[in-house]
């Protein structure tokens, strides 16, 4: 995530669990529609049905969406 800043992409995580606003030096969003309306691509972990309305964004190595 570093490197990708690096090159100036701004990244930001969503984790509604997460008490605080920073992690890292990377922002923490725990509003999941603000994090989707803002993020121009999400790298996730696993396919869920919230993410259904902006498939087109996701890439993930969860491609039977069964991890």
């Amino acid at each position: 995530m570093r490197r990708i800043r690096e090159k100036g992409v701004d990244i930001v995580i969503y984790e509604p669990a997460w008490k605080e606003n920073m992690f890292h030096n990377f922002r923490v969003i725990h509003d999941l529609s603000y994090f989707k309306m803002i993020s121009d691509i999400l790298a996730v972990n696993r396919i869920t049905e919230e993410l259904a309305d902006v498939s087109d964004k996701v890439y993930t190595r969860d491609i039977f969406a069964r991890d």
